[in-house]
């Protein structure tokens, strides 16, 4: 069966044979789309917007194999910019993605909407829209269009409720499952019958849009039509379907259609199918047989590039326990996501490599991480991170998703975090969306992953890189710790450890790894107060030069705080929503965190229970150490605090 499959999928005559059977026997909609179309806005024959247009739904149909759902836009003058998205049903298989796209992209929308700047096509498993201006994220039902089955059911109140409890249930899963990639199905008893229902959003959309998009439609489409044994709601952000049948089944085949009740037409139409595919199906084998030989040609070709592939499998495989599954995903597979690593999808430059979004088969949306040939990270750090992070489950540490190993290339994929890192919003005017409550949150949700990798996990780890770049952000702006390459474990009755090798990042070391290479979970700890001070002020520590009094954020927060002028640092864009007495404890918690002295540090464990505000008195901090980097220097009591930045070159510290 799958070398069938596999000749199906690559023998392009077959496949359009194989559809034109499915619309000839089966049922595949044979009435025109439905469709919107704006009449306020209208483009010229050979215009630039329609030149950008016709790219742009080249480019979605060319998508449709391989994801479920794709958004971009084409074009760099503003008053030509197309902007255009898909998305097909997310059970319906590749194949039948990709005939309703080309369906609607190259036969319906240009027939049913002829110059119109906006508009948008329904087929039956999937949806198409384009508009002149960027609707990406926005919510939209204005154009909702709820659809129903003609049979009437006897108690309609009664069976509307239970539609109406199912959905909202599916809603709930579609929207705020991370897992669930905007989709989710389910069934309800109803009397001697089966309910089926579908819901499904569009992935540009965050999960509150989704959620608001989805009660709107399961509203219109049961005041409509309550008294109906199935609908389905058609709307630009969203989509949901119910049923008496399980019409999402069989989802690799567009056959399915409900049971046909009227016995005679029912008959007739059941020999003509039979007839119809009996023929189809000698041709169909016929061109099966006539593509073997180039198949398996093919085939051979694949092994030997595969080859290499198995052998990087076989080599992880001794360093990783027997009963889990290995994750390793082919290079094809990652260089169609990512549109062979497009710079337009291209997410970030780290110090090993740049950051690509791609989009999976599946439809999931992931990031890749891609290692340079040149990178610093070699073969040791790649694995170290392949193996320590699939090792760790923890809803605020980012989730490996597989890895591929191909020629020089080495890939770590990642589930995508739309909000991208913390140090983009953070350190920038968009930082006014981090709000105070969102700011703890964040905090929270650090300190409860750190005490994971230092307590909680099966290993003892110390992350040694923990930034603000390398806290990732989800659609709820919860924080998942990223970046494990450095990371290191300590034996269970280990304290510390010793490197020779010092690596980090700028601001956020510890002063006894900076100086001595010395490393344990107080480092991590020097690290998060780093962090901590950061969020609850806005400002960066590194680079922080705001008065003479201190050569960085943490002593010149240390000065203030000893003066009692603590109300210095807290955020303007926050000062409304901001607690001035919650500031002055989240901030004495970051100064226990970056004292000099790492015995005179707080474990993870005590640092959580003091930002729950479990803990009746907080000690007094001492003075941070004053470092820059791989510099330090420190004041002498009762010395004006204009210390020199300048220090003692100990190590050569390379920046990610």
């Amino acid at each position: 069966m799958d070398h069938l499959h596999a000749l199906v999928k690559t023998n392009i005559p077959v496949l359009l044979l194989s559809f034109i059977l499915y619309d000839l026997a089966c049922g595949f909609p044979k009435s025109p789309p439905y469709n919107f179309c704006s009449t306020t806005t209208t483009y010229t024959e050979n215009s630039p917007f329609q030149n950008n247009l016709i790219d742009l739904l080249q480019t979605l149909t060319s998508n449709a194999s391989s994801s479920k759902f794709y958004n971009t836009s084409n074009g760099n003058d503003t008053n030509h910019k197309v902007y255009a998205l898909y998305m097909c049903l997310n059970y319906v298989s590749s194949e039948t993605c990709r005939y309703c796209m080309t369906r609607a992209s190259q036969e319906d929308i240009g027939r049913l909407c002829p110059n119109s700047t906006e508009a948008y096509v329904y087929e039956e498993y999937c949806q198409l829209r384009y508009s002149d201006y960027n609707f990406f994220g926005k919510l939209s039902f204005s154009e909702n269009l709820p659809l129903a089955n003609v049979q009437r059911i006897q108690d309609p109140e009664k069976f509307s409720s239970v539609v109406n409890k199912t959905l909202r249930s599916l809603t709930k899963s579609a929207a705020f499952n991370a897992s669930s990639n905007m989709y989710a199905t389910g069934e309800a008893s109803y009397e001697d019958k089966t309910i089926y229902a579908l819901v499904q959003c569009t992935k540009d959309l965050s999960p509150y849009y989704c959620s608001k998009c989805l009660q709107r439609a399961t509203q219109d489409v049961l005041h409509k039509y309550n008294y109906s044994i199935g609908a389905r709601l058609l709307c630009p952000s969203c989509y949901l379907r119910y049923e008496l049948y399980p019409f999402y089944k069989n989802g690799s085949d567009p056959i399915s259609s409900p049971p046909d009740n009227h016995n005679k037409k029912g008959n007739g139409r059941k020999i003509w199918k039979i007839t119809t595919l009996t023929v189809g199906s000698a041709c169909l084998v016929v061109a099966l047989f006539g593509s073997c030989a180039c198949y398996h040609a093919a085939n051979r070709r694949k092994t030997r590039r595969d080859d290499q592939g198995v052998f990087c499998h076989k080599i992880f495989k001794r360093n990783y326990p027997k009963d889990q599954e290995f994750p390793y995903i082919d290079l094809t597979t990652i260089h169609t996501a990512t549109n062979y690593f497009s710079d337009s999808n291209k997410l970030g430059q780290g110090g090993f490599g740049p950051v690509y979004k791609g989009t999976l088969n599946d439809g999931r949306e992931v990031a890749v991480k891609r290692l340079s040939i040149g990178s610093e990270q070699g073969s040791e750090e790649f694995t170290n991170e392949v193996l320590l992070i699939m090792k760790l489950q923890h809803k605020n540490l980012v989730r490996l998703l597989g890895f591929c190993v191909d020629g020089e290339e080495k890939l770590l994929v990642y589930e995508y975090m739309p909000n991208s890192s913390l140090d983009v919003i953070l350190f920038d005017k968009m930082r006014a969306k981090l709000d105070w409550s969102i700011r703890l949150k964040i905090i929270g949700g650090i300190a409860r992953g750190i005490l994971y990798l230092h307590e909680d996990s099966r290993l003892r780890i110390i992350h040694r890189d923990l930034k603000a770049s390398n806290i990732l952000l989800d659609f709820d702006m919860n924080p998942k710790i990223s970046d494990f390459g450095m990371a290191r474990i300590l034996a269970g009755t280990e304290g510390e450890a010793n490197t020779t090798t010092i690596v980090g990042t700028y601001g956020y070391m510890a002063p006894e790894y900076a100086m001595e290479g010395l490393y344990s979970i107080k480092s991590d700890v020097f690290s998060f107060g780093v962090l901590l001070i950061e969020i609850i002020t806005g400002r960066r520590n590194a680079g922080f030069h705001q008065t003479n009094r201190a050569p960085n954020l943490l002593g010149y927060a240390w000065h203030v705080w000893h003066e009692g002028q603590v109300l210095e640092l807290i955020d303007p864009l926050v000062a409304d929503s901001c607690d001035p007495e919650e500031f002055l404890n989240y901030l004495h918690i970051g100064l226990l965190c970056v004292q000099e002295d790492a015995y005179d540090r707080p474990t993870m464990s005590s640092v959580v229970v003091m930002l729950k505000g479990e803990s009746a008195t907080l000690c007094q901090p001492k003075r941070p150490a004053f470092s820059a980097g791989t510099f330090t220097h420190h004041c002498e009591s009762g010395v004006n605090y204009s210390c020199s930045v300048n220090g003692v070159t100990v190590s050569d510290v390379m920046p990610r």
